[in-house]
């Protein structure tokens, strides 16, 4: 899938002409996921970002997985964190533990799009990646995903992710805490509404410290009034317990 690219990608076909490939004008990675999504020919679907590599047994091993354990619909992988050529220490927060997909994720995005292989039924069930949001749609998708299914760990390091070129998007994108609350809020009524609360609490609270460091008075009142009425529910909530 070419998102507008201007690198050459086609000339992936000469190496793999069985490839199929796609272009599009630049639309961001939700569209560019969502059309290769929607032109894939098989059930099963297994992503690959530009900054990512598998291991090559990646696919069979999640393939293998699946083929043992039918119920399971959508599994990930563990990851080796490389910069400057040198493998890296992964940082505690991002460590899988394999239990409660969205309790795991709820602070932060631990599930590389590179390690997911999915049924196509999740999706027809749960929606696409949100063209809304400019970052944080791997975190939106797998929140919403593991309401629904078990979002199960193979706890084997079968992807590379290279960190330290300035056009990724943790880079490119200040605040990713804003897109973050935008897709918890999808969830602020549901069976773990009290966790989500609690975390919007505290994302508020720290975007609100960001808008007032910058004088952003429409950003300031904007996450007041959020946590007001935040606050509010969840008192609400704890009352009847």
């Amino acid at each position: 899938m070419d998102d507008g690219s201007d690198d050459n990608t086609q000339d992936i076909c000469k190496d793999f002409p069985d490839i199929i490939y796609i272009y599009q004008n630049n639309q961001g990675v939700s569209a560019a996921r969502n059309t290769g999504i929607q032109h894939a020919t098989h059930e099963w679907i297994a992503f690959l970002d530009s900054d990512d590599t598998w291991k090559e047994e990646k696919l069979s091993i999640q393939k293998k997985f699946h083929r043992n354990n039918p119920a399971c619909l959508v599994s990930y992988t563990d990851e080796v964190w490389i910069k400057n050529n040198q493998e890296i220490k992964i940082p505690k927060k991002f460590h899988k533990i394999g239990k409660n997909a969205f309790l795991e994720n709820i602070e932060y995005c631990n599930i590389a799009p590179s390690s997911v292989m999915m049924h196509q039924v999740v999706f027809d069930k749960v929606g696409m990646f949100d063209t809304s949001l400019e970052i944080c749609e791997d975190y939106d998708l797998w929140l919403r995903i593991a309401l629904q299914y078990d979002f199960t760990l193979i706890n084997q390091k079968l992807i590379h992710k290279y960190a330290g070129h300035q056009d990724q998007l943790s880079f490119t994108y200040w605040g990713m805490d804003r897109w973050r609350v935008k897709a918890l809020e999808k969830h602020s009524n549901t069976q773990y509404q009290e966790e989500v609360l609690k975390t919007l609490i505290k994302k508020y609270t720290l975007l609100k410290k960001g808008a007032m460091k910058y004088d952003k008075i429409a950003s300031i009142n904007e996450y007041e009034q959020k946590l007001h009425t935040i606050k509010g529910l969840l008192e609400t909530i704890t009352s009847r317990e």
